[in-house]
């Protein structure tokens, strides 16, 4: 399950289904019927994104922005990579182009992209800051890697960044809230910083002051994972078989701790929409396979 889960349900997300639907963009499960020239065999466990039709006992799957589970991975490691770690990835690598060394400051840390953000960073080797909300989202942003965290309910961000960084401020802005949030970050951007936009957990689309831009010599950049499939379809597998690959070696491990039955789905999404989750949630129609 994903935050823009609860957008699209209420047709506040860039993409607007024809009503009804039914909302759902990442699986995994076992491949019943393979589609003809299929690279997948009946039986076969894969983790895919689809368009729509998640919450369901069955799904039609496309090939691209589809992979093998690897053997040994829980369905409910896999259920949290599709969509979350690719978007962190792109975030950081293609479009922030990260460095060793530098510093980054990553928004909703505790949240799907944000915990799949610190991960990689850290991987990356770059300095981590990290805002939640709360005292216990803060602490779950340290225990995944996070060298400093800010609880932005308790102090400014901004004020926090600078004291973090020693006046300097960051090298990247990863931030998947929007509203505020964004108009602060531009405040926390070293000279040269990169802010790249993920998405608008907070529900606010920010009109970003371009003088600040200018100013500092930075760039604000977007990231759409859901359209690579159309404008860079190349990059897709390799991307998709990056992130497994990092899965195998254990440098990432998804943060996925609150599973609901399919059928408390509404539940699930209330818990999303009110902020009291933690990572990534996932819905199982069948109840939670031992694998």
């Amino acid at each position: 399950m994903n935050f823009l889960d609860t957008l699209m349900i209420r047709g506040q997300y860039q993409v607007k289904p024809k009503l009804p639907f039914t909302p759902g963009i990442e699986v995994v499960g076992s491949v019943v019927k393979p589609g003809p020239g299929s690279p997948y065999a009946a039986g076969e466990r894969i983790a895919a994104m689809v368009d729509l039709g998640g919450y369901a006992e069955y799904a039609v799957v496309p090939r691209l922005a589809s992979e093998r589970v690897p053997e040994g991975m829980s369905s409910r490691d896999a259920a949290g990579l599709p969509i979350v770690y690719p978007t962190a990835f792109l975030a950081l690598r293609q479009r922030a182009a990260l460095r060793a060394g530098e510093t980054v400051l990553i928004h909703a840390g505790a949240g799907g992209v944000g915990s799949a953000a610190i991960q990689l960073a850290k991987h990356w080797g770059a300095r981590v800051i990290a805002t939640a909300g709360g005292a216990a989202k803060v602490a779950q942003c340290r225990s995944l890697g996070a060298d400093a965290a800010i609880d932005y309910r308790a102090e400014p961000i901004a004020e926090a960044v600078r004291r973090e960084t020693g006046g300097r401020g960051v090298d990247v802005v990863v931030d998947p809230v929007g509203g505020e949030v964004t108009r602060e970050s531009l405040r926390c951007l070293a000279w040269g910083g990169r802010l790249v936009i993920v998405g608008f957990a907070g529900g606010g689309i920010a009109e970003i002051p371009a003088n600040r831009l200018l100013l500092k010599n930075a760039s604000a950049l977007g990231v759409y994972w859901g359209e690579y499939r159309t404008h860079h379809p190349d990059i897709v597998a390799e991307v998709f078989r990056d992130i497994f690959d990092l899965h195998r070696q254990g440098v990432i491990r998804p943060l996925v701790r609150d599973v609901f039955p399919l059928e408390q789905a509404e539940r699930a999404l209330e818990a999303i929409a009110g902020r009291e989750t933690v990572g990534k949630v996932a819905l199982f129609p069948f109840g939670e396979p031992a694998q």
